[in-house]
Formats: C-alpha cells, sequence, structure tokens
C-alpha cells in the first residue's frame, strides 16, 4: 500500500505520436530499490489482446527510465526504449497464427502502458496496476489525406501530405494475400511522400469480373498518381513487399509507360515469367509445389519454390536494364522468399551489365520475410489466406524477434532517406514527424 502512495507519476512523452516516432516512458516516486512491472496491453480491432512487458528495478531516486534501464525479464531484456511495442505477443490463451495489423488507419492505435508491483509475468487481467497511461500511436500525422481511388479501375487508397505540394509520389504494392493494405502508405505520407497503396490481387474488378489484372492495372494507377494536381509527376517511385517485389521490378524495367525515379524490394525476387501477366506469374510459382516444405510445427515453407535461380533469362527480370536507383531489402532468414538467393543474382547482373551503382542492398542476418515499419511486432509464423489458395494456411516467415525489430527499424529508417534523396533530391521535406 506504501508503494501505491508514493508512485505519483508514470509518464510517457509523446503519449500521441506517429508509429514510427520514439517515445519515453518514465516512473517517478517509486520505493528506492523497489521491482515493478511495466506492461503494455493493446486490444486489435478484430478483438484479439496483444501484451508485451518488462521488468525493473526503481533506482535509489525512485525513478525507471525506460530508454535508459535494463530489462531484467517479461517479453524483452535489456535497455529497450521500445520493447514494449516491438515484444508484443498475443496475451496467454489466445488462437495461434495471430498478426498484428492495423486496417484503420484513420484512428490510432490505442495503448494502454501500466505499472505493476513485483516482477509479474501473468495474471494481469486481475491485478490493480498502480499506475496507467493512455498512448496513441498514429500512421497518419495531422493533415495527411486519405483519398478512396477507383478511377480507372483501380481499388486504392492515396494519402497526401498536408500542404498544397506538389510532392513526389509513391506507388505501394504489397503480397499474395491481397487486400487494401494502408499503414506503411499512409505513414509514408507522414513523412512528406504522396502514397498510393493498390490492391491488384482482390481488387474490385478482379471480384466481380473473376478474371485478374493485367500490366496495365500498374500503368492506370501510375498515370492517376502522375497526372494527381498535388504530385509532382516526374518524381515516382514504386516500393514493393515479397510478391509486391516481383510487379516491381518487371514495371521498373519493361514498361514504356512507368518511369520512377526509385524503386525499393523488400523480401522478393526477380525470378518470374517476363513476359507473364499476374495469373501466369502466380502459375508459375504454384508449378513448382513440390518444394514445398514444412517445419517441425507443420508451418509452410515456400522460399524453395523459385530454387535454385534459374539461368535462363526469360525467367527472371533483366534488372541490368533498370536505370533507376533500387533499394533491396533483405532478410536473412526469410522462409518465405529465397531473397537472399535473389539479391545476390541481382548484383551480380548488374555488375555484368554496368549498372550495379544504381544498387543498394540492405541484408540483415536472423530477419525473416515480413519486414515492416518500425516497432510493428515480429510474427515468426502466421496464418495466411492467398489468392490462389482458398483456405487459410499456417505460413513461416521466419527471423528471430530481437534481430528482426532491429532490422526493421534500421532498414525503416535508411528507407525513408534513400527515397527522399531520390525523390527530394536530397532536400528534407517538411518535418511531420512529431503530433
Amino acid at each position: 500500500m506504501q508503494l501505491s502512495l508514493r508512485l505519483k507519476c508514470l509518464s510517457v512523452q509523446p503519449s500521441r505520436g506517429l508509429m514510427d516516432e520514439k517515445f519515453i516512458v518514465l516512473v517517478q516516486n517509486a520505493l528506492p530499490g523497489s521491482q515493478l512491472t511495466i506492461r503494455a496491453l493493446h486490444q486489435c480491432e478484430d478483438g484479439h489482446s496483444w501484451e508485451a512487458f518488462g521488468h525493473y528495478t526503481a533506482d535509489t531516486t525512485g525513478t525507471i527510465n525506460v530508454s535508459e534501464d535494463p530489462s531484467i525479464g517479461g517479453t524483452y531484456s535489456g535497455v529497450e526504449q521500445m520493447g514494449l511495442l516491438w515484444s508484443f505477443r498475443p496475451i496467454p490463451g489466445s488462437k495461434s497464427g495471430l498478426r498484428m495489423r492495423k486496417k484503420n488507419i484513420q484512428t490510432p492505435m490505442e495503448v494502454t502502458i501500466s505499472v505493476y508491483q513485483g516482477h509479474q509475468t501473468e495474471g494481469f487481467a486481475d491485478l490493480v496496476p498502480l499506475s496507467g497511461v493512455a498512448v496513441e500511436r498514429w500512421y497518419m500525422a495531422p493533415g495527411v489525406r486519405r483519398i478512396p481511388v477507383t478511377e480507372g479501375g483501380l481499388t486504392a487508397a492515396l494519402f497526401l501530405p498536408s500542404g498544397p505540394g506538389p510532392f513526389p509520389g509513391l506507388l505501394d504494392l504489397w503480397g499474395g494475400g491481397g487486400q487494401l493494405v494502408e499503414y506503411r502508405a499512409a505513414l509514408l505520407a507522414s513523412h512528406g511522400f504522396a502514397s498510393m497503396a493498390i490492391d491488384y490481387l482482390t481488387a474490385k474488378i478482379t471480384m466481380e469480373t473473376g478474371k485478374m489484372v493485367d500490366n496495365q492495372y500498374f500503368e492506370t494507377a501510375y498515370r492517376v498518381l502522375q497526372q494527381h494536381p498535388q504530385v509532382c509527376g516526374s518524381k515516382i517511385a514504386m516500393i514493393g513487399l515479397s510478391f509486391g517485389t516481383s510487379i516491381t521490378l518487371k514495371m521498373a524495367v519493361y514498361s514504356e509507360v512507368i518511369k520512377l525515379s526509385a524503386a525499393v524490394c523488400i523480401s522478393g525476387s526477380h525470378v518470374q515469367p517476363v513476359d507473364g501477366s499476374v495469373e501466369e506469374i502466380l502459375r508459375f510459382f504454384q508449378k513448382n509445389g513440390e518444394k514445398t516444405r514444412f517445419s517441425e510445427k507443420n508451418e509452410v515453407i515456400w522460399r524453395d519454390l523459385l530454387l535454385p535461380i534459374p539461368t535462363d533469362p526469360s525467367l527472371k527480370v533483366n534488372v541490368g536494364r533498370l536505370q533507376c536507383p533500387l533499394l533491396l531489402v533483405v532478410g536473412e532468414d526469410d522462409q518465405n522468399w529465397p531473397s537472399q538467393e535473389s539479391a545476390l543474382d541481382i548484383k551480380e547482373m548488374m555488375a555484368r551489365a554496368g549498372n550495379s551503382h544504381l544498387l543498394t542492398v540492405l541484408s540483415y542476418p536472423n530477419a525473416g520475410h515480413l519486414i515492416e515499419p518500425p516497432y510493428t511486432p515480429h510474427a515468426r509464423s502466421s496464418t495466411l489466406k492467398t489468392v490462389e489458395i482458398e483456405e487459410k494456411v499456417m505460413c513461416l516467415w521466419g527471423g528471430q524477434t530481437v534481430e528482426h525489430s532491429r532490422a526493421q527499424e534500421d532498414a525503416w529508417k535508411k528507407m525513408v532517406v534513400f527515397l527522399k534523396e531520390n525523390l527530394y533530391g536530397g532536400r528534407n521535406p517538411t518535418s511531420f514527424s512529431h503530433l
């Protein structure tokens, strides 16, 4: 009781900030030397709850500063300023295969940070916290606008930064799960890029006709973005993750319409039938289905489907023809795509063609497939329903939590710098980092 009377102050600064912005968690007026647990709790839009916690000891002044003091147990250990976010895990008793993803990016991710007496590891629902603070993490900075895009049969959402512009443009493509995934585009708009998230596998037009989109779909998206009055049409980049990398590389090299100022490819490959449509590329992957492996937990491993990297030039994008800067982001423990082997082959192909000066590779040991914005909790595996497989499967993405989380933070920082250098010409756009 004495401790709770003396624990007057738990603060989180900023309590309202962007998803990629660090915060400082400070406990003051605790009993010197007391053992405390600091816990973060978040309930997703799907109703599932996630938690992270660290075990701390108050110093001689009764203070704990999470950005300076080590956790000696919990879901993370050591000095980890953002451990309360990146080490989120489903609360005990949750169903398996969950992955935390924000669906409605026009509302914040709400996190409650609380302090408990003693070093607790379970039963938090039955404990009374000594103090608690509500925290908001946003993908959209103030003034960022979300504009649904249906022009030309597109299923997309454009995020415009605050201000009149014109802003450089970004086309944002996710992978084989389809759907309109918006949080990365929203966060990039918060850093000064007019970012358009595109659904190209489960687009409305595909759902209505039963036909997959063709390459013109991406050219339409490019034109719509290019012609927007608040977009600088001569400065457009593409960013793709997983299957989105396949499309990004194909468009960057072969499209007569799409002329990119930069490309970012995360956890993907250049291996595909170069004349193939989206449907034919997917069919090419499926053709090697017998190379599917399973982990000891019966999780699907698909990385071998494109191995060995072919020597046949008709089966891989001729990156030697690439004319814009390319940033490759590789998780060396990617169990879903052979991204490391692909990056090595891309590097060799570009060196032979004499355009290797355009290539930057960020390669991370013990990082998995899903390299996302910073502090997104690591999912080593999760359930996935792909476009071509109707039922859900448990997919092994790979990665170790600490190293993967470090990779996400480092890659994001370098990716934003890369985009600013190639789209803003080194000039920094107005800072949107504080809410």
